[in-house]
């Protein structure tokens, strides 16, 4: 039996999923004339409480498309060092919008907005980048899908308007933030600018994210996403998708942070584990103790048929997902610990 936890990227459409795929009414996107698409962006700019809203191919895109409507060239992000933006989306940032980051040095992925306000560029000094955005990003990848504190996030919003910058979240693992802190949607459509949603991880579509945001930035979004290349045809039949997950994928994600912490606990009682970070959803970040060879143990795993990530410098991570069952789930429980 294989167990691939390298990401919850990795899943396959349900049955479900597919039929309603299938079956799904389409029409040219770029002339938004495509019923599936449209009941999509309809369904998240409510979910939400937004204005409107965009389907696009990638998160990534989404994000730099972001970036984009929020900054003029040579003018600066601030992100947590950790944020995705910066570590994996290729340098988009400087090479589709002409920006900088200014990184925090935060926790987990998470900044406070007293940190933030020590990043913001004094606006008339003109040797420094201008500072235009505030980012962050919810769940935390690189964090081990830390969750943000709301509260934290109120006093970023006020921090943002004081000073006239835009305000954007990376929403790709929102979905389980909402589920892990009992947070509705709109309460995050009520603090933000714009909110990229991803559908091809938690809740299990082959591919697809979605642009929340106010009217004038929207007004621009479908602009940059041609820009971008990132116009699309009879795409309804990957936005019906993401109609079907939203009706039955988000609230089986407490089924995946459950695993994620059984996870935890048997790699605590594994010799060879040195660390295991918090975990609050479905990531699982653990770092080996300095003996054991992080190659090794990789390819230990990998004769059993368990794929997870290496993250260098003997740190390792593993992503629970729709497509993990229960028996993958007890053969894992079994041998993390004797592994």
């Amino acid at each position: 039996m294989k167990v691939d936890l390298r990401s919850d990227t990795v899943t396959k459409p349900t049955q479900g999923m597919l039929e309603t795929m299938m079956s799904a009414p389409v029409g040219d996107d770029v002339y938004k004339e495509d019923p599936s698409v449209n009941a999509l962006e309809k369904r998240l700019t409510e979910m939400f409480g937004m204005d409107s809203a965009l389907f696009f191919p990638t998160g990534s895109m989404a994000n730099q498309a972001a970036l984009k409507l929020h900054t003029n060239p040579g003018e600066q992000v601030i992100c947590d060092k950790y944020a995705h933006i910066y570590n994996y989306e290729g340098g988009g940032a400087s090479f589709n919008s002409g920006i900088s980051c200014k990184l925090v040095n935060g926790q987990r992925g998470m900044f406070t907005a007293e940190q933030a306000k020590e990043c913001i560029n004094p606006p008339d000094f003109y040797h420094s980048p201008l500072t235009s955005l505030i980012e962050i990003e919810n769940t935390t990848n690189k964090g081990g899908g830390a969750c943000w504190d709301y509260q934290e996030l109120l006093k970023l919003r006020t921090l943002a308007s004081d000073h006239g910058l835009g305000f954007h979240l990376d929403g790709a693992r929102l979905w389980n933030a909402l589920i892990a802190k009992n947070e509705s949607a709109k309460l995050y459509g009520e603090i933000f600018d714009t909110i990229s949603v991803c559908l091809s991880k938690g809740l299990g579509c082959p591919i697809g994210s979605v642009l929340i945001g106010k009217q004038a930035l929207m007004d621009k979004a479908m602009r940059v996403r041609k820009i971008l290349g990132g116009g699309m045809r009879q795409v309804g039949y990957l936005a019906a998708a993401g109609l079907y997950a939203l009706d039955h994928h988000i609230d089986r994600l407490h089924d995946d942070h459950i695993k994620a912490k059984e996870l935890g606990a048997a790699l605590e009682k594994s010799p060879k584990i040195k660390l295991v970070e918090p975990i609050e959803t479905n990531i699982i970040i653990f770092e080996l103790n300095n003996d054991v060879d992080e190659v090794t143990y990789l390819e230990d795993l990998n004769k059993h048929l368990i794929s997870i990530i290496g993250m260098g410098s003997n740190k390792l991570r593993m992503v629970t997902h729709l497509d993990y069952s229960e028996a993958m789930h007890e053969k894992m429980l079994k041998l993390l610990p004797i592994i």
